[in-house]
């Protein structure tokens, strides 16, 4: 079983057809199904994402309203949706001091870091960042995250 942490970039694609919906898609419903983290901060970055395709028109409104239904059951089924804490946006800050981040990608990468953190110290395995963001991977990668970039699995 693998221990992931999908950010609002990848998290999209199990929703949505582009490249690398099926890679994720595998990934979440694997018969060795994967452990999938992300941040309460991913649910309103989603929501935003579709409702802008929605007015945008590459969704229709029935489309749009089973989306967010589906990503409101998965966010109460299936995911590990972890908090905004004091330490994580600490954390953020530091990573935003070191590194070139956007807010929301320092508050991403600080909570799957504090997540991996928490799991190894647990003795278990470490958990890989899925990202559609080359620019975050790098800085994931820098900060000793394991990797991965579902647009590389078309």
């Amino acid at each position: 079983m693998s221990i992931t942490y999908l950010d609002t970039s990848a998290l999209l694609k199990r929703y949505v057809a582009e490249t690398g919906s099926e890679w994720v898609r595998g990934l979440l419903t694997s018969s060795g199904a994967s452990t999938a983290f992300t941040s309460h901060l991913t649910v309103v970055e989603a929501t935003c994402a579709f409702a802008r395709r929605r007015r945008e028109g590459f969704l229709s409104a029935k489309d749009h309203v089973e989306i967010l239904l589906a990503l409101d059951y998965d966010v109460a089924h299936w995911y590990n949706v972890l908090e905004v804490t004091r330490n994580v946006v600490d954390t953020a800050r530091t990573f935003a001091n070191e590194h070139p981040l956007r807010a929301y990608d320092a508050v991403h990468l600080a909570t799957a870091w504090l997540a991996n953190k928490q799991l190894v110290q647990g003795s278990q395995s470490p958990l890989t960042f899925i990202c559609a963001d080359d620019r975050l991977l790098t800085t994931a990668e820098a900060v000793g995250r394991l990797t991965d970039n579902p647009n590389r699995h078309p």
